[in-house]
């Protein structure tokens, strides 16, 4: 009998956010690949796509890590808070005290809260009907409330897009200009800041933003290029050919994008030979999710060998209430930050060994740093691989 009571108590207080159900039809990227078949291809290429718990590694040993090490909430609990930006489609935006004595007892199984963490309307992410689906962003709202929280969705059935002349049998299409004149407005929807269950905001992607005349959407989507947004046929048959961006949504994860990101010069300070990394972007390097980092390796040589192996990590550490190291989400205190700010600049010494007449210097950068990659144990070589920004050799 208490199951029951408690199984009746459930559904009170599930909801939070505006939700806005999606269609059958829209739900899915399989749905659009009819009329922009192309694009829907380069999403699935991206990490939008796998921005799900059940397809992103790093994403989903994190929230485990985190349900493991507190107590107050349950793992679908802590799953539907990531969603607010993960899965920001969701039915369920919120729980409260009384589902977690369901879930403690695992009798949440046919709850709200488990029926949508299961639904395949949230199974791709960031898809389509995610960015395409807004109808305005709400910058008048506090700098915590990102994703799910800082948007108004359009009735589904209704796309948004840059094009003040689309047209579509299949759905309306309204023009909104965070789509075309102000894309950082939607970028920052959820790549903007995050804080730890203890307070500590550990990502502020927007406030070291600094505004250069280059958007977002110029390093992760491309030039704007001739080309086909929709294979619908005007009235003389053919596709409607307009300036479209890619929609791989390249990041930290692609090789190619970190070649030269950074300028490095190098000068003898005495003892030491100084590395000074210049930084041209809009925003720091590493940024992003908190335990990136940019490594510095040297390789000291003298007549003709090799004498030593030096190397630096410019990372963030992060450490526990309890003093001990942790992931972001949870982290009472920032014992390292280094990294290089946006337009700026800085300069790391390393001791020059005896002996030595010259030095290789190779500048990379790893998606995760060392301790947070044994903390999570993660085991795609994605998380360890080393993307050379810049080598460069001197005399000494």
């Amino acid at each position: 009998m208490r199951h029951v009571w408690l199984l009746g108590i459930l559904s009170i207080g599930l909801f939070a956010a505006n939700v806005v159900q999606v269609g059958d039809k829209y739900k899915d990227s399989g749905k659009c690949k009819a009329c922009h078949s192309h694009i829907v291809a380069q999403w699935e290429d991206s990490w939008h796509a796998k921005s799900h718990y059940g397809n992103d590694e790093y994403f989903q040993k994190t929230i485990d890590y985190v349900a493991r090490k507190d107590n107050r909430k349950s793992l679908n609990t802590i799953k539907i808070e990531c969603a607010t930006c993960h899965n920001p489609r969701i039915a369920v935006t919120s729980t409260n005290a009384e589902y977690e004595a369901i879930a403690a007892l695992n009798l949440d199984k046919d709850s709200a809260a488990s029926k949508a963490l299961r639904s395949d309307t949230i199974a791709e992410g960031i898809n389509c009907v995610v960015c395409h689906n807004i109808d305005q962003i709400h910058d008048e709202l506090p700098a915590d409330k990102r994703g799910m929280n800082r948007v108004t969705w359009m009735k589904s059935g209704t796309m948004t897009g840059p094009y003040s002349d689309a047209k579509s049998p299949y759905h309306k299409v309204e023009q909104r200009p965070f789509m075309d004149n102000n894309p950082n407005q939607l970028c920052f929807v959820c790549h903007a800041n995050d804080t730890s269950e203890e307070g500590l905001r550990f990502v502020d992607m927007q406030s070291e933003f600094k505004n250069s005349g280059k958007a977002c959407v110029d390093c992760h989507m491309g030039a704007r290029k001739e080309g086909i947004a929709a294979t619908l046929r005007d009235a003389n048959g053919q596709p409607h050919k307009r300036l479209i961006r890619e929609h791989r949504f390249i990041g930290g994860h692609v090789e190619n994008m970190w070649k030269d990101a950074l300028k490095v010069d190098t000068r003898k300070n005495g003892a030491a030979l100084e590395v000074i990394l210049n930084n041209p972007q809009p925003h720091a390097l590493p940024s992003g999710f908190g335990s990136r980092e940019i490594l510095i390796e040297v390789q000291y040589s003298g007549g003709g060998k090799v004498i030593k192996n030096e190397a630096l990590s410019i990372t963030t550490r992060y450490l526990s209430k309890r003093g001990k190291p942790t992931v972001p989400h949870l982290a009472a205190k920032i014992v390292q930050s280094i990294s290089i700010p946006a337009q700026g600049s800085k300069a790391f010494s390393l001791p020059i060994p005896t002996g030595s007449d010259g030095a290789t210097i190779v500048v990379s950068y790893r998606l995760v740093n060392d301790e947070i990659r044994e903390l999570l144990e993660l085991k795609d070589p994605i998380w360890s691989k080393k993307m050379v920004i810049k080598k460069v050799s001197v005399k000494l």
